[in-house]
């Protein structure tokens, strides 16, 4: 039995996210596993590295599966071209050990939620980032962003899905950075509650608006209740951009 790795870039606008559910076929996972069940003979069970919520995108989602399948990699990866949406594509295949497992041995994962500030929305890029025509304050964004570096009970940075496990993540970095009026926000952590990535960026959002400050960010942190803290970013900004194991 061989134990296969993809890399996967994906545009999340029309899809219901990642995971495969059994009343909705626009689904990333779905979407692969039919064309690699067709592929092997056999039913392929993908393994994500997460899920990704509705209209989200990826730049390097990693999964794995399972298969006696003998084509060679070269030959999976123009089976996938061939037959997979053009809004899905599957950028590596690769032959891995057997322990590898594409959720459980992640160590960190990069996601980037970008902002066009600019007046007009630019008509190219208009389903892969939120316009904002205003200006943002990014040194303020960047001492806000401090406060959450570190590990911490996000509870008020998610949606809950009334969940008993633990709401404790570490977040290595938030990098934001700002050119010709494009703003990206840029996040590297251990692992991230339900929405956490988007509520991160709608309440920085409001650190650049200028209607919160940094002890109000810190405040948010510590009170561990959602409706402090800032609104649920639009779910087309935000990438995955890397997975780190």
């Amino acid at each position: 039995m061989r134990n296969i790795k993809m890399t996967i870039e994906y545009d999340g606008f029309k899809y219901k996210g990642w995971q495969k559910q059994k009343d909705n076929d626009l689904t990333i996972q779905g979407k692969i596993e039919a064309v690699l069940s067709k592929m092997a003979g056999e039913e392929i069970q993908l393994v994500g590295c997460g899920r990704t919520d509705s209209g989200v995108h990826a730049e390097n989602y990693i999964a794995n599966f399972h298969t006696k399948c003998a084509f060679s990699t070269d030959t999976m990866l123009d089976y996938c071209y061939e037959y997979l949406p053009e809004d899905i594509g599957v950028k590596s295949i690769e032959d891995v050990a057997e322990r590898f497992h594409a959720r459980y041995n992640v160590k960190s994962k990069t996601y980037v939620y970008r902002i066009n500030t600019n007046k007009f929305r630019n008509v190219f890029n208009r389903k892969y980032i939120y316009h904002l025509a205003e200006k943002l304050n990014i040194a303020e964004m960047r001492k806000a962003s401090e406060v959450l570096i570190g590990s911490h009970d996000f509870q008020s940075f998610q949606n809950s899905r009334n969940s008993d496990k633990s709401t404790v993540r570490t977040i290595y970095y938030i990098n934001i950075n700002e050119n010709a009026g494009l703003v990206e926000i840029e996040v590297n952590g251990n692992g991230f509650l339900w929405n956490m990535v988007r509520v991160i960026a709608g309440t920085l959002i409001e650190v650049g608006k200028g209607n919160l400050k940094t002890i109000d960010v810190e405040k948010i942190l510590n009170e561990k209740k959602r409706w402090e803290a800032g609104p649920l970013a639009q779910a087309k900004g935000l990438f995955l951009r890397d997975v780190q194991y």
